[in-house]
């Protein structure tokens, strides 16, 4: 009977924390030197960002409206207590994929799919789930298990 490999998310959480960080940066820029956002959208369709209240004011003033009234109109708390977008796709998602906000969009906005932060130990449950929605994510991922490939199993 075959046992089954840990996922490559389990498995990364066991290597070193810095050559993590380094193979998904040296990853992120290499798929993003090509890759175009535009043709996918997948994040703004499909996952309502944390909002903080940094962004609720700094949205709400390139809307010329009242923070309390761009909160109550776009915003709701989630699940994990945390202030996110109220619909998805997110309203200020235009058609053609482009941000009708995106000089002052929400900072989790901006830093989306989040393969270039420090310290990518803290959020491997994070990136296997943006790893479902966002193709960069997908190829990315691709060249992380290339770079931490799972043991062979030994034949007895």
């Amino acid at each position: 009977m075959k046992k089954k490999q840990p996922n490559i998310f389990n498995r990364l959480t066991k290597v070193d924390r810095r050559e993590l960080d380094n193979v998904f940066h040296e990853a992120h820029e290499t798929i993003f030197t090509d890759f175009d956002c535009l043709s996918c959208g997948n994040c703004c369709k499909s996952i309502p960002p944390v909002v903080r209240n940094a962004d609720i004011r700094r949205i709400s003033a390139s809307l010329r409206m009242k923070p309390s009234d761009f909160a109550e109109r776009y915003t709701r708390m989630d699940e994990d207590d945390e202030m996110v977008m109220n619909t998805s796709p997110c309203p200020f998602l235009q058609p053609d994929n482009t941000c009708r906000i995106y000089d002052h969009r929400p900072l989790a906005c901006s830093e989306y799919p989040h393969t270039d932060r420090t310290r990518m130990y803290q959020i491997l449950q994070l990136t296997e789930k943006n790893n479902e929605i966002c193709p960069a994510v997908n190829e990315i991922m691709k060249l992380v298990e290339k770079a931490f490939p799972a043991p062979v199993p030994k034949n007895y």
